[in-house]
């Protein structure tokens, strides 16, 4: 009996779904037990390798043989019992510094929490663990370097703690280093609200010679997975170097590409970033020189240093030279990056089309700031995107509702001719041109409209904004997939509707093809952030409606 033919059918459908949430709550247990516990204080102080510090780029003030020529050939240093790790906080960040070079070995964000609703646990973006090593490192080589083949400084600090004092605006973290009758302090300055950390050299020379010397900079990642809370079946980001060159505004240089060769860059100012999902570190060095890039795999090892080597600066007897740089770690945000340097912003990678995901963005901001809610702030974006392409989606429909009113005749055609597919092509063409519909008259007005759709996807794909923000109910996160599929179970709904009002295709396999659609675009948006599955949810209902509309207006003027 049919009715129990369709029970069985409902019966096996509940079955999968709870199936898949089992599968899923599996899956959410294995990658937390697999998570590695980040390090507070405990940091390691694991050795450096000398090969991990570059070679000064000759310039014109610099003379290639006063370079040390051992400092790449040497493997590893020993860590001085005398280093210590300096804590320093603000309210946008958490960071412990070794004296031991002065690097930058873990960076947390108490803005952004590695699990939702856990202010406690800061998101951490640089780490040095046992089984990881993601910092950033930097140093002075050349002539007078601090950092030679014999190692690298140590330098000493007055306090093992420093805080951003409330009503304070800035804090000054002074790391010193004596060099015979040179005073070398490496400066880190903090400001408020802000991810950018502005370093300084202060080379105060008390000598009766010239001090010669070039800065640099890198960050120095092996090439472990960030967990990003997808599958391998939904996004999978990009996670990798990126720097901007003479040629292109954005290059992107992933591990994969570096372990076939190194690349070296010359460029005025410039930047070098290690970008993953929401977040980068960034190198930003001083837009006035001409500063030499290279990124590159460690010799024997799974390392990568990316990074860049500054002219050399020449501090005269008896006077204070000033060597500055700005080093990013953070959240990818647009706005912000805009304006610590150039086209640092495409980090926030939106594709060929981010043109026209950044109007986007922007729209979706202003809806924001308004709705203050990110969920709702999609579908109101949805909504005004549909209304801007009312008129080409009208005659898209209309062309469809007209093919489909030719579906009887299709199939008579199909009887009389369906063994000669030539004299079928003939016919069908015939009945198209004296019933005047365009066969492509459903396609093209869609076509038009697939760049701004496609540019929506990756602006909600990459926007941090979207990490961690609420929707309503059972949505807690908008950027990670729906913990009970309802989000993407609703959309292959509204796709099987929409297929059914869609006129049926002449050939058998292509209307097969087209029958299974609703199915594989569920399976596969289970694993899509909420928000992504939130746009295409309300993107088909709205659809979904306007064609309904007009293939009733449609049969009611026939």
């Amino acid at each position: 009996m049919d009715w129990q033919k369709y029970l069985l059918i409902i019966a096996m459908a509940v079955v999968s779904y709870l199936l898949v949430l089992e599968w899923n709550d599996f899956q959410d247990r294995k990658q937390a037990a697999n998570k590695p516990v980040a390090a507070s204080q405990e940091t390691l102080a694991s050795p450096v390798a000398a090969s991990e510090i570059p070679t000064a780029a000759p310039s014109k003030q610099t003379i290639a043989s006063d370079l040390p020529s051992t400092v790449a050939e040497q493997t590893s240093v020993e860590t001085p019992s005398s280093s210590q790790l300096i804590r320093v906080k603000t309210d946008a960040l958490d960071l412990i510094i070794d004296t031991h070079g002065g690097d930058i070995v873990k960076a947390a964000l108490p803005q952004h929490y590695a699990e939702l609703n856990r202010p406690e646990l800061p998101f951490v973006i640089l780490n040095r663990t046992a089984d990881k090593t993601y910092i950033a490192q930097s140093g002075l080589i050349g002539p007078n370097a601090t950092d030679t083949a014999k190692g690298r400084p140590v330098f000493q600090a007055s306090q093992s703690e420093y805080e951003l004092s409330p009503g304070k605006d800035n804090l000054a973290v002074d790391l010193v280093l004596q060099q015979g009758e040179v005073t070398i302090t490496k400066r880190f300055n903090f400001t408020r609200g802000e991810n950018l950390i502005n370093i300084e050299y202060l080379i105060d020379n008390k000598s009766s010679s010239n001090w010669k010397g070039n800065f640099y900079a890198q960050i120095k990642r092996d090439r472990s997975p960030v967990a990003t809370g997808s599958s391998a079946i939904g996004l999978q980001p990009y996670l990798g170097a990126a720097l901007t060159t003479p040629d292109e505004n954005y290059k992107k240089v992933d591990f994969d590409d570096l372990d076939e060769e190194s690349l070296k860059v010359e460029i005025e100012g410039g930047w070098v970033a290690m970008v993953q999902h929401y977040f980068i570190s960034a190198w930003v060095a001083d837009k006035e020189q001409n500063n030499t890039y290279t990124l590159r795999r460690i010799r024997n090892s799974q390392m990568y240093t990316f990074g860049y080597t500054a002219p050399q600066t020449l501090v005269e007897p008896g006077t204070l030279g000033v060597i500055n740089s700005q080093f990013y770690v953070g959240p990818k945000d647009v706005y912000r990056l805009e304006e610590i340097a150039p086209h640092l912003d495409l980090t926030v990678d939106y594709g060929w089309l981010w043109w026209v995901a950044k109007p986007l963005f922007y729209l979706l901001t202003l809806i924001q700031g308004v709705v203050i809610n990110w969920g709702w702030s999609i579908v109101v974006l949805t909504i005004l995107i549909k209304a801007l392409f009312f008129k080409l989606t009208a005659t898209s429909y209309r062309s469809m509702a007209n093919l489909r009113k030719l579906q009887p005749k299709m199939q008579q055609l199909k009887e009389l001719y369906g063994d000669d597919r030539q004299k079928m092509s003939q016919e069908t063409m015939k009945l198209y041109q004296k019933e005047k519909v365009n066969p492509l008259g459903g396609c093209l007005p869609i076509l038009i409209q697939m760049p701004v759709f496609i540019a929506l996807y990756w602006v909600l794909s990459e926007s941090v904004e979207l990490r961690h923000a609420p929707f309503i109910l059972w949505i807690e996160d908008l950027s990670v997939k729906d913990p009970y599929f309802i989000l993407p179970l609703i959309m292959g709904a509204t796709q099987w509707f929409m297929m059914k009002m869609n006129p049926t295709p002449p050939d058998p396999m292509q209307a097969k093809i087209m029958s299974y659609m609703p199915i594989v675009f569920t399976f596969l948006f289970m694993w899509f952030p909420a928000g992504l599955v939130l746009y295409w949810v309300v993107n088909n209902t709205i659809s979904m409606i306007q064609q309904y509309i007009i293939t009733k207006q449609i049969e009611a003027e026939a």
